[in-house]
């Protein structure tokens, strides 16, 4: 279903259909989205239903200025940013590496299914800074163009151009280092 179809049904009273809409069109994608940040089943799947309570509370205020997919991608990004957030400072507290957490959880990670160049690939990603690892993700697993990344976090096009160039070659620094 479009996300015209999906608003017009909203906007018509269907609210619980449409959101069960939301749900199917966009479950796979969000996981896949945030799977990229978390590296881990479990936290994702925590992530995706808190993504989707927080669209469900705030659909009533979507005023229709982005699209809808943006506008849900943005909700995504933004809870596991703070999930990262949150991990960062109880790791800082506990004095554990986060990164080497998140490589841990690609290797022992049973829902992996990758050769091992794209367990290097995800393990590149994962060293990235954050704004880097977001702009690569959305781009390159995504496929989204620059102005639908701006969109979703409201950062110019052209420094999204610059962090993807930026984190392109700090990959492909990485991934010579096997080859």
């Amino acid at each position: 279903m479009s996300d015209r179809e999906i608003m017009r049904l909203y906007r018509s009273g269907a609210t619980e259909r449409a959101f069960e809409a939301i749900v199917s069109t966009y479950r796979e994608r969000l996981y896949w989205h945030i799977r990229r940040f978390t590296c881990s089943h479990e936290d994702t799947d925590d992530l995706l239903q808190d993504t989707f309570s927080k669209i469900w509370a705030a659909l009533p205020s979507f005023r229709e200025d982005a699209q809808l997919f943006t506008w849900i991608y943005r909700i995504a990004t933004n809870e596991a940013l703070n999930f990262l957030r949150k991990k960062k400072v109880r790791a800082m507290i506990s004095f554990e590496d986060i990164r080497s957490d998140m490589e841990r959880k690609i290797d022992s990670d049973p829902y992996f299914n990758g050769d091992a160049i794209q367990r290097r690939l995800h393990k590149a990603i994962q060293k990235l800074p954050p704004k880097q690892r977001l702009v690569f993700n959305l781009r390159y697993f995504d496929e989204m163009k620059y102005e639908e990344i701006s969109e979703i976090t409201g950062i110019t096009t052209g420094s999204l151009k610059a962090s993807y160039h930026h984190a392109y070659n700090k990959i492909k620094t990485e991934l010579e280092k096997i080859f």
